[in-house]
């Protein structure tokens, strides 16, 4: 390639999704990857047992699927091989006592099945479910757009004019509340509490945070409409897709190329520096899928404006998350019908549980009882593994990234409070005691177990700073108008033609390349 007109340092769904649009209207484009491969939090490989294909950190499409990047890219990548594969049941809980509850997409069917649960709860359902259809342009216009923009200032207005300016303030308001009020007000079941009590988690949030309530009944709104889908023959179809269409397009990708540093002429940034001393100058831009403590820190250096660098300091990342994976010899044998065709089945007690096991890992414990998020991507897509044969996917979303010690007293907190692969184990060891206490002749039907430790994520992408996944807490305070800082102006720094995407940005965190899109479109 000649001089690029646009380097992207990193290659996660942002960078990835901002090269493809970008090379679409003819830019030429450079992504550099310092690891041996593309795909950020997205990677596939058969970690367990030969035949046995795990996607290792990220699997669930659901929030790509209904983006504005899909709409744009959708039918290309399907071109060049991406397919997903589905389940009419995307969702689901069990509880310690075998209760559990089971959601499909099927509103109608899910009404029922709610009401039978407890009578009344099934029509609070459709409503809070129907509240997000009915206020789905501003909600969408919000969590998707670009915040300070034209657009987005005549999308208020207007929905103040049909409102009237108290009316929009008091739907404002009513979007902070947290999960735990959310429920505990509206459903008298503590299945069905236990239902969506877990899904905040993957929003890097927990029960008693602000806005929790809300992103809880937009996911809700999402699995029901569009279901938890993962990527046919696993993620790395997705990158090849990705791949194939960059290079399509004139772009280049060149993997194992650590960018040491951003280079800056007259006050903008012209170029990279790589840590093999070859220096590579854009035309146009430079853009970083990278965390605040990565462009403020390691990138910029001594040229990072001050105010940026005061900012990272105070800037927070969120819990870690810990992975375990299995090969089975055989599907499980949930106790509870209907489970075995779950993409996505949480263990927990319920609402207070995982405020518990939220609150635990927050204060640098151990939890005691996990919420365990448990994928079943056999039942999804049976190439991954050997016929007659089941893969699991398991993720505990609420692990310290610093250990102080263990909510059950039983296992010591290493010296420093750094992961160990003794303790790593041991921790998986719990988690694995609670699955298999819902599964008929678990334990024999395992050939093979692979865990990840928060520091065993963080050692395979930089950017998962503690193993955090969300690229830094998603409290109220860091997301909307103050993602990743409380002066940031959509995806610019104040270094001219420097720009800043990825999790730590907004939208946020998920699979839905929101910054790469928003990014794109205004370059």
């Amino acid at each position: 390639m000649s001089q690029p007109d646009h380097i992207i340092v990193g290659s996660g769904i942002n960078a990835l999704v901002c090269a493809a649009m970008l090379g679409g209207k003819g830019a030429k484009v450079l992504i550099l990857e310092r690891n041996d491969r593309i795909g950020g939090c997205m990677r596939t490989e058969e970690i367990t047992a030969t035949g046995f294909i795990h996607d290792v950190m990220a699997t669930t499409f659901v929030l790509f699927i209904t983006s504005p990047a899909f709409a744009a890219l959708g039918s290309d990548l399907a071109r060049h091989g991406l397919e997903f594969c589905h389940t009419g049941t995307p969702t689901g809980v069990l509880r310690p006592d075998g209760s559990h509850a089971v959601l499909t997409t099927d509103r109608a069917a899910n009404v029922a099945a709610i009401n039978a649960i407890a009578p009344g709860d099934g029509d609070r359902h459709a409503d809070d479910v129907g509240s997000i259809e009915r206020n789905a342009g501003l909600l969408f216009g919000l969590l998707g757009g670009s915040l300070w923009s034209y657009p987005t200032a005549k999308l208020l207005a207007g929905d103040a004019w049909r409102r009237s300016p108290r009316g929009l303030a008091a739907f404002l308001g009513e979007a902070l509340v947290p999960a735990r009020s959310w429920l505990e007000s509206t459903y008298q079941s503590e299945i069905i509490r236990a239902l969506w009590a877990p899904w905040v988690l993957h929003a890097g949030l927990g029960p008693e945070d602000a806005f929790s309530g809300q992103i809880a009944k937009v996911i809700a709104f999402a699995l029901e409409a569009a279901g938890a889908p993962i990527v046919k023959g696993g993620v790395k179809n997705l990158l090849a897709a990705f791949e194939a269409l960059i290079r399509e397009r004139g772009g280049e990708i060149r993997t194992g190329a650590d960018v040491a540093s951003i280079v800056q002429s007259g006050g903008r940034a012209t170029g990279v520096r790589l840590a093999s001393g070859e220096t590579i100058t854009a035309n146009k831009s430079v853009i970083c899928s990278v965390t605040p403590t990565q462009l403020y820190g390691r990138l910029l250096g001594a040229d990072a404006p001050k105010a940026e660098v005061e900012a990272t300091q105070k800037y927070r990342y969120g819990k870690g998350n810990f992975q375990i994976h299995y090969a089975l010899a055989k599907p499980p044998a949930w106790r509870g019908e209907g489970l075995d065709k779950v993409a996505l089945l949480h263990l927990t007690p319920g609402l207070d549980g995982v405020s518990k096991a939220c609150n635990e890992a927050a204060r640098g414990m151990l939890p005691e009882v996990p919420t365990i998020c448990v994928g079943q991507p056999h039942a999804l897509d049976p190439s991954r593994c050997p016929e007659g044969k089941a893969i699991l996917w398991l993720q505990l979303p609420e692990a310290p990234r610093h250990i102080k010690g263990d909510a059950a007293g039983t296992l010591h907190a290493p010296a420093g409070g750094r992961w160990t692969d003794a303790l790593r184990e041991a921790y998986a060891d719990r988690a694995e005691a609670i699955l298999a206490s819902h599964i008929d002749g678990f334990k024999d039907s395992v050939i093979a177990r692979r865990a990840y430790s928060p520091a065993d994520l963080e050692a395979m992408n930089i950017n998962l700073v503690g193993g955090d996944p969300y690229g830094g807490s998603s409290t109220i305070d860091q997301s909307f108008l103050w993602r990743p800082f409380k002066t940031s102006r959509n995806h610019q720094t104040r270094i001219k033609n420097l720009y800043h995407i990825g999790a730590s940005t907004h939208p946020g965190a998920g699979l839905g390349g929101g910054s790469g899109f928003l990014l794109a479109g205004r370059l």
